[in-house]
């Protein structure tokens, strides 16, 4: 079977009883994880495979007074059985169709500063902003 990839809803909260153990740092919280859905400037994309939880990519918007809205990737986490499969790259990717259709003009992320997450960022196209930390952006 496929894995499916797509921005959760309220309606999806049920999803998150059935997340792999290495998609998140803990447990999923259902009062946070109601909390979360209900927020209109926080959003996650999931890959659920067999009605699984194997990925994630949570992302907020962010409001600035001086221009348009953007979009920050708080975390982006992929199991181990499914990684190097492409997924990571489709959470990202369905993240920033979701920004753009949310009206966000940049997307940004501050990863982790190793070659490994440098190399990801990169063959998304990306453009490393930082020199210390390792922050990529790219447009929308």
């Amino acid at each position: 079977m496929a894995v499916s990839v797509f921005i959760a809803r309220r309606i999806d909260a049920g999803l998150f009883a059935q997340v792999h153990e290495d998609v998140f740092d803990g447990p999923v919280d259902p009062h946070l994880l109601e909390r979360f859905l209900a927020s209109d400037h926080l959003h996650i994309a999931v890959a659920v495979d067999r009605d699984q939880i194997v990925g994630m990519c949570s992302g907020v918007i962010h409001h600035h007074p001086d221009k348009p809205d953007g979009w920050w990737i708080n975390e982006l986490s992929v199991a181990g059985p499914w990684q190097r499969q492409g997924i990571g790259t489709r959470l990202v990717m369905t993240c920033m169709d979701h920004a753009r259709r949310m009206g966000c003009r940049d997307i940004w992320v501050i990863a982790d500063p190793t070659q490994e997450a440098e190399g990801f960022w990169n063959s998304l196209r990306w453009s490393r902003t930082g020199e210390r930390l390792a922050m990529f952006e790219s447009d929308l």
